[in-house]
């Protein structure tokens, strides 16, 4: 018995050697040839059939049945701020680990983890802007079958079931939604490869645990892929195998859902049964294809659910590769077919099931409730943070081209925008203007003195933004080596590709020690020929690799203790943040950065803008930029554009005329084209077409005061600047799917024209009680109405919205800067019960110092003929020099007079203007400040 029990021991102890060898083993990567400097680049399109991975065929082929997993009651543990249960899927045994909070704003979060993993499972770091304040969870009932628990929010609960595992969130009987109703929840357990299971069975001889459970393991069906994948000529080891996870959701009652950009496609979000789920997992894409569900070049996991009744959400805190699949029970059906299934009594409620699909990671979601959009904005708002707001510069308009040659091509542009009289603030320079594509530089003969170029600009008033990417050269390369900061490839060496300065380095952003040293190299001291007027753009920070698969990153590469695979898709969130920082800090903290990038992930708002990457001067390139960035407004990303006139190929004039005028009313606005294509500045297309662009700029400088008001709005409450028209019109189904039309704020509805030769435009106005305004005519029109616009060249159908007060700046100069002092024009649109309300915000257009109170913020109204002006903070201290130069009051009446009263009780009469068959009333030259109180009577 002795002999036997020593040689037990002894056969243990052996075990747990060799177990501990293969855990060291299973950490190590086999070692891949690293790409050289001979290696070609290829260039190539990347269609969503190309890309699918194993992983995402292995789930996608699981199809809705019985769950193999289900709770194990007697595990779990309920205390005041979460829930923990385990759960266990019958088919393998492994058990998982369910936690679920209760989150403060009507949110619940849902995290499973492997209870036992082989070694940590990534969970995303730095998204959230703080851990989120739970409130109680308390249990109603439990028995064999599962538990309820409250939400707290008047009859919500959340009903556990046991066999197989489900979760509901209920509001009284109404289910809002459901977890694993369908059964697609998976989680592929890491593990101990085939080869070096069996050395251990070898060596051990034996039937303990650990082997038993190996051996166990084995007998798990292998599938081609689980252990390497190839993709082209290159492959990816997974060392510890395949580790994705899955998770499917219901909306009962919804058959609308939006969001997940970054796709090229319609605002309403398509069913994917017949075809590729919507990918996640931002690429460096030539040349994208539209009305597809194939990744681009950003990434946000965040879906939003609308029906007239209510608006939810859900957040997938996931940075792996990520697919999701929709479905629905009534995509396909005709609005015949709807009316006849209401004739005919059909009992069917609409539903939409969606299935998330992640490469690696854990399962993280927070399920946002709403139940209004707004609610939907603040509480993601809450997890991720506001977009940042933008100096008042950044939101005029933007010259830039691929590339401008030299200094003096920069100056003679500089000067045909004032020949032409067009307003610009930025002008921008690509690639080409550093020493042989090295950033942080300058072409030493093309951009000799870079300081008198910036120097001269900023005698104007204007900025220049210059382009860096996250790879470096030869100037930076050796401190970024000696410090360590480079990624790594699989086999521990540094990871080297490919990119436009040649055979680079990718600096490891997701370190914060890597980010403080790349912020540092914005100091004035530090980036030689830099001023306060040179701001920065990431470009190329999917991470863009030439020679790499599908033109980006190796998954297998190296971050610390992770893999790439598993923090991919915020490497450009990474890069924006502490480009964003470095700027903050050259100017010690007081100046507010503006930094564009292409890649982006939740949370991105934070840092600054994003375009839509590298569009087509094509029609329907013009018509897909608004429902992108619809749905990236949506996410939480207000401040986003796309390339006006396209970038690559060449624009027909008409084409080129009605992006500028789209592009006007669109957040960010900047033209762009790529090198190899003719020169396209505004003034190169006759003198007709120039002043059909000129009118389209200069409308944009005279919203700027609405613009600037709207970010500081969405900088607060989360809200987006460009936003559908169901966010204020909720329960309208005829607005739900509409994506050719938008908001601006509450009060500007815009409806492009983005038809080649079209005559006129169908735009639908919303409100059954509303009225609509043409800002141009001044026409009135009643709302809940599909209105045709015959429209012509010069056409750029915009409405108000009656019962708003819209202010505007009427005096355009060269620059927004060079407005700052200028007088306003308030543009008052009385709504049926002939009221109004806006609001104006002013403060000093470039610094933080409105953190510090020093802002201007007033509330406009107009009611019973009385016009008002209150401040809406008290405590806030600013002055301005601008004043009220005139009031456009549409829908009025005549007065007989009109007075205005200020603070010190003076009063005095207003000159005014009638036109009766428009109903306009102008009053000129009030001339009070614009940051004081006053009122105007209509007498």
């Amino acid at each position: 018995m002795f002999l036997g029990w020593l040689l037990s021991w002894c056969c243990g102890w052996l075990c747990a050697l060799v177990g501990h060898w293969l855990w060291t083993r299973a950490t190590l990567r086999p070692v891949t040839r690293v790409p050289s400097a001979s290696d070609t680049i290829c260039f190539f399109e990347i269609s969503a059939t190309d890309v699918h991975s194993i992983s995402n065929r292995r789930q996608r082929a699981l199809k809705p049945g019985e769950s193999p997993y289900r709770a194990l009651l007697e595990t779990m543990e309920l205390t005041k701020t979460r829930l923990t249960l385990q759960l266990t899927n019958d088919n393998n045994k492994v058990r998982l680990l369910l936690e679920l909070y209760r989150l403060q704003g009507n949110m619940t979060r849902v995290k499973i983890n492997e209870l036992k993993p082989l070694k940590p499972r990534y969970e995303v770091p730095d998204v959230l802007i703080r851990e989120p304040p739970t409130e109680p969870l308390s249990l109603l009932s439990q028995d064999e079958n599962g538990v309820v628990l409250s939400l707290g929010v008047e009859s919500q609960r959340v009903i556990v079931s046991a066999r197989p595992f489900r979760l509901d969130i209920m509001e009284g009987r109404e289910v809002l939604m459901s977890l694993n109703s369908r059964g697609l929840l998976a989680f592929e357990h890491l593990r101990m490869r085939k080869d070096t299971v069996y050395i251990a069975l070898n060596l051990c001889q034996c039937s303990l645990f650990a082997c038993q459970k190996a051996k166990e393991e084995e007998e798990e069906k292998e599938e081609e892929g689980m252990w390497e994948e190839t993709f082209k000529s290159h492959s990816d080891g997974k060392p510890n195998g395949p580790s994705a996870i899955s998770l499917d959701f219901s909306w009962p009652g919804v058959e609308h859902v939006y969001g997940i950009p970054e796709h090229a496609d319609t605002l309403r979000l398509k069913t994917t049964d017949n075809g590729d789920p919507y990918r996640l997992y931002n690429l460096d894409v030539f040349q994208y294809e539209l009305y597809n569900p194939m990744a681009l070049y950003g990434a946000v996991p965040v879906m939003l659910a609308h029906s007239a009744q209510r608006t939810t959400g859900i957040f997938w805190l996931n940075a792996a590769e990520t697919w999701v699949d929709i479905s629905s029970n009534t995509a396909g059906k005709t609005v015949f077919g709807k009316m006849l299934d209401y004739v005919q009594g059909s009992s069917e409620i609409p539903q939409t099931d969606v299935r998330w699909i992640s490469e690696s990671g854990i399962i993280d979601v927070f399920i946002m409730l709403g139940p209004t959009p707004k609610d939907i904005f603040s509480q993601y708002a809450s997890l991720t943070g506001t977009q940042s707001f933008p100096p008042l510069a950044a939101l005029a308009y933007h010259q830039c081209r691929w590339n401008y040659n030299d200094q003096e091509d920069v100056q003679t542009v500089d000067a045909g925008f004032d020949e032409h009289d067009i307003p610009y603030d930025f002008i921008w320079l690509d690639i080409e203007h550093t020493d042989g594509k090295r950033y942080f530089t300058w072409d030493q003969h093309k951009f000799a003195t870079p300081k008198d170029m910036l120097q001269g600009l900023m005698d104007k008033k204007r900025k220049v933004q210059m382009k860096d990417e996250p790879v470096t050269q030869l100037q930076i390369h050796n401190e970024i080596r000696s410090r360590g900061f480079y990624i790594k490839n699989k086999d521990g060496g540094d990871y080297e590709g490919w990119c436009w300065p040649g055979s680079a380095g990718y600096p490891d952003f997701t370190r914060a020690d890597m980010r403080d040293w790349w912020a540092s190299q914005f100091a004035y001291d530090q980036y030689e020929g830099s001023m306060e007027n040179l701001y920065t753009w990431n470009d190329m920070n999917e991470p863009s690799v030439f020679n790499g698969p599908e033109v980006t990153m190796h998954k297998d590469a190296v971050h610390g203790e992770w893999e790439h695979r598993d923090v991919h898709n915020m490497y450009g969130f990474y890069v924006q943040m502490a480009t964003a920082e470095g700027l903050i800090q050259r100017s010690g903290g007081v100046e507010r950065p503006f930094v564009l990038t292409r890649a982006f992930f939740a949370g991105s708002q934070r840092y600054g803008a994003v375009w839509t990457g590298d569009n087509a001067a094509e029609w329907d390139h013009l018509k897909i930029s608004i429902p992108m960035c619809l749905s990236l407004g949506l996410v939480g990303i207000s401040f986003c554009g796309a390339d006006v006139g396209g970038f690559f190929k060449t624009p027909s004039t008409e084409l080129l005329v009605r992006w500028y005028q789209t592009g006007a009313y669109q957040p960010f606005f900047r033209a762009h084209a790529h090198l190899d294509t003719p020169r396209r500045e505004p003034w190169l297309f006759g003198p007709e077409n120039t002043a059909l662009i000129r009118e389209a700029v200069r409308q944009r400088y005279t919203l700027l005061p609405y613009w600037y008001q709207q970010f500081y709005n969405t900088h607060h409450t989360g809200e987006p600047v460009m936003r559908p028209l169901w966010v204020e019109y909720p329960q309208d189904p005829a607005t739900f799917a509409l994506d050719d039309e938008f908001l601006i704020g509450r009060d500007l509805l815009v409806h492009p024209v983005t038809e080649e030769g079209a005559r006129g435009v169908t735009a639908y106005l919303p409100g059954k009680d509303e009225v609509w305004f043409d800002v141009h005519t001044f026409q009135k029109h009643n709302g809940a109405q599909n209105l045709y616009i015959p429209v012509t060249m010069s056409s750029i159908p915009v409405f108000q919205r009656g019962g708003s007060i819209i202010p505007r700046k009427l005096r355009v100069r060269r620059s927004s800067t060079c407005m700052e002092h200028d007088p306003y024009t308030l543009h008052v649109a009385l709504n049926l019960q002939r009221a109004a309300v806006g609001e104006l915000y002013i403060d000093d257009g470039h610094t933080f110092n409105y953190d510090k109170k020093e802002f201007i913020y007033r509330r406009l109204t107009f009611a019973n003929n009385i016009l008002s002006s209150v401040n809406l903070a008290p405590d806030a201290q600013f002055s301005t020099r601008s004043w009220i130069e005139r009031i456009v009051i549409l829908g009025a009446s005549k007065p007989s007079k009109v007075t205005l009263k200020t603070p010190d009780g003076q009063e005095s009469q207003v000159e005014f203007d009638f036109d009766a068959s428009m109903s306009v009333l102008t009053l000129r030259k009030p001339g009070m400040n614009a940051g004081l109180d006053w009122t105007i009577a209509l007498q």
